[in-house]
Parts: structure tokens; C-alpha cells; sequence
């Protein structure tokens, strides 16, 4: 056990996607916790008890530690009695796919006046590689004293909170007692660290993201391939995954969005700088895959006089997260493409949205965005292009 205390816990960001499941995990693990965020839509939510998205075990939490051990606030006063401050500030690409280092020092400078120099300060979300050492640097200016932090999450959106104390956390610090602290933080939430320097806990965390990007790049080269030659994918993914364990890591096909993949992928290939072909070449597929699949539609119908449904507009299955999403993409080439489109979700709540029964009674042409489970026992009468293979029709345009 450190001398200094870590206890209570403040996150900034903390009523986000990143921020909120930290945050509960660390109340059931009987710590005080307070969340501070400046969307206070978000922070009004939660006072309330409801949770602004879907996370498994979220609300049942909430409900237990809400006026407790945990407190929802748009107030930055809060930061300045807690003994371990969590930041969830991470480092934007710019329009020209290069990251935006300056606007995490900005956004923590505003916060300063509300931070203690004996304070542990970790960054949580994605940052590119040498942001830690570089905040450091900033925060012993101003700050002088101030433990820094760096220990990533990994976790799949929508599992978050039971993630994170079933998996290893990477932990890392600036000085053997900033990596104490961050030891025992953690360690109250989970079973087992990983520690590293804080580079090395960057590049791990960019590593996670662009190795899944590519892969996905890799499923969706080979699913164009093979539908632009009339052969469906997925009977040539189960002939060479059945039974074969060297194929087991081949993924399905389908749009690889959400807010970081696509960009700490971007962030690793300026950091090598900007000689990163694989990365680069992914990026190059996986964003392609909506005009693909429209590609596909065109060859088979006049589009012009066709409507055409989306079903499920999320950026993966069974969340309400549409950041990034690359149905919004399909969408927005369809809208050109064809009569009219209608979009439906299960969970997103958009008011040009129509129901699942309207699309499946109107459209021509039904395409799922996004393989929320709720479709999975769909049976069309239209004809289905699915890419996921979600329905178990295979990802060929299908006639019922």
C-alpha cells in the first residue's frame, strides 16, 4: 500500500462512454466516487438514476451507489478534494488524420484551477504516443508535484463495467510513485496489472485498436473480392474456419466504425510518421465497404426507383452508439443513390427514425447496419444484403 491516498476518486468525462463504467466499477468496489462532466443533460440523467446508455450492469449500479458513494456533477470544484483525479480526455485526429495533441493540454489547463499538486492525475482514454510525458512536463509547471498516469481502456462498449474486472488493466506512471498509486487504484477494481512505461502503455493501447482495424480490413477486402465475383464469403469463411485452428482469428465481415479504431489507427501512422501502409490500407477498406455494398445493390436493381431500409444505424450491435457509425455513410450514398431510404434501431433514438415494422412493410431492399440481436430471427420478404451474415442467409444480396 502507497502513503498517499487515492481515495476519493474524481473523473473527468465521467458521465461518458469511457468515464461512467470506470466510475461505477470503482463505487461497488466501495470507494467514493464523483463524476464530473460539462454535458449536463448526461449529468441530470444520472442524478436521476437513469443511465445515458447502455452499459450491461449499468443501471443496477447506478441505483445502488447513486447519493451513496457516487455523485454526478457539472460543478469542477469536486476535483479538488479528490486524492486520484481520472481524466477520459484523449487526443482527436484532425482533418488531415493527424492527432491533436495540444487540445488535451488545452482542455487541462482549464481544469488546473480545480487540481492539487499532490494529486494522482491518470489519463484514461486513448492519447498519442509521448502525450503522457509531454503532460507531465506541462502539469510540473504548473502543478509541481503532481503524480501522472497513464493506464488505458480496453474494454468492448456496451460490457464495460464487467471488463473491467475480468481483464488485466495496463497501468503505467511517471516515477516509481505515480505507477504505486496507479498499482493500488487499480487494484481495487481488478485482479491483475500490467505494468509498463507510459510509452510503452501508448503504443499497447494503439497496438489493441489498429490490430483489430486491420483485421476487420482483412475479412472486408476479401468479402468485396468475393462479391464482385458472385461467391458469398461466408461459405469460403466456414470452409476455412470449420475445425482449422490457424483460421479461428479470420473475423466476419462488416463496418468497422465506433470512435477509435478508425482513429488511434490514424494515430499509430503518424507516429512512425505517416509510414504506415497496412494501417493506411485498412482505413482505405473498411471505409469503402458502404459503397460496396451499394455497388452491390446497383448491379442488381435500378436503385433510382427502389426503396431501400437500413436496420440498425449504431456503429456495432446491441448499443445505442452511433459515433463514427458507417450506416450513417450508407445512408448518405443511398440518399443519392436511391428513390428513398428508411433507417431504423432498435435502440437510437433520432427523430427521422421510423420502426422496424415500417421499414420491413415499405422498403424494397432491406440492408442491416448493425447485427442487434433483435433481427437476428428476422425473415424478409424483400431481398436482404447482410453483410454480417446476421440473419444466417450468408452476406450475398438474397431474394427470399
Amino acid at each position: 500500500m502507497t502513503s498517499t491516498p487515492i481515495e476519493p476518486v474524481a473523473i473527468i468525462g465521467g458521465c461518458g462512454h469511457v468515464g461512467l463504467p470506470l466510475g461505477l466499477s470503482f463505487a461497488k468496489a466501495g470507494m467514493q466516487v464523483r463524476l464530473y462532466d460539462v454535458n449536463r443533460e448526461s449529468v441530470r440523467m444520472l442524478s436521476e438514476g437513469q443511465m445515458p446508455f447502455l452499459d450491461e450492469g449499468g443501471s443496477e449500479l447506478l441505483q445502488a451507489h447513486l447519493g451513496k458513494n457516487l455523485l454526478a456533477t457539472a460543478d469542477p470544484s469536486v476535483l479538488k478534494d479528490a486524492a486520484a483525479v481520472v481524466c477520459v480526455i484523449g487526443t482527436p485526429i484532425d482533418e488531415h488524420l493527424n492527432p491533436k495533441v495540444d487540445s488535451l493540454l488545452t482542455a487541462v489547463d482549464q481544469l488546473v484551477p480545480h487540481l492539487r499538486p499532490d494529486q494522482l492525475f491518470v489519463l484514461r482514454s486513448t492519447v498519442f504516443p509521448g502525450a503522457t510525458l509531454k503532460l507531465h512536463a506541462h502539469l510540473q509547471r504548473l502543478l509541481p508535484g503532481v503524480d501522472v498516469a497513464f493506464c488505458p481502456e480496453r474494454v468492448v462498449q456496451g460490457q464495460a463495467i464487467r471488463e473491467i474486472s475480468t481483464m488485466p488493466q495496463i497501468i503505467s506512471g511517471v516515477g516509481e510513485r505515480a505507477l504505486a498509486r496507479a498499482r493500488e487504484l487499480f487494484h481495487r477494481i481488478c485482479l491483475v496489472t500490467v505494468e509498463v512505461t507510459p510509452l510503452e502503455a501508448e503504443l499497447a493501447k494503439l497496438t489493441c485498436n489498429a490490430w483489430r482495424y486491420i483485421t476487420f480490413a482483412v475479412a472486408n477486402q476479401l468479402y468485396t473480392v468475393c462479391a464482385d465475383n458472385g461467391i458469398d464469403y461466408y461459405t469460403v469463411w466456414d470452409a476455412v474456419t470449420r475445425d482449422y485452428p490457424r483460421m479461428k482469428g479470420l473475423p466476419k465481415a462488416g463496418f468497422a466504425a465506433g470512435p477509435c479504431l478508425f482513429k488511434d489507427t490514424m494515430q499509430l501512422a503518424a507516429f512512425f510518421p505517416n509510414d504506415f501502409p497496412l494501417g493506411q490500407a485498412a482505413m482505405l477498406v473498411n471505409e469503402s465497404l458502404p459503397r460496396a455494398l451499394v455497388r452491390q445493390l446497383q448491379s442488381r436493381f435500378d436503385l433510382r426507383e427502389k426503396t431501400v431500409g437500413i436496420l440498425g444505424m449504431a456503429f456495432k450491435g446491441d448499443i445505442d452508439d452511433v459515433r463514427e457509425s458507417l450506416a450513417f455513410k450508407l445512408r448518405k450514398i443511398l440518399r443519392l443513390e436511391a428513390r428513398q431510404v428508411l433507417c431504423s434501431d432498435t435502440y437510437v433514438k433520432l427523430p427521422w427514425l421510423v420502426s422496424t415494422e415500417q421499414v420491413l412493410a415499405e422498403a424494397d431492399i432491406i440492408v442491416i447496419g448493425a447485427p442487434h440481436s433483435q433481427y437476428r430471427g428476422l425473415d424478409p420478404r424483400q431481398p436482404v444484403l447482410d453483410p454480417w451474415n446476421h440473419l444466417g442467409r450468408g452476406g450475398l444480396l438474397r431474394t427470399p
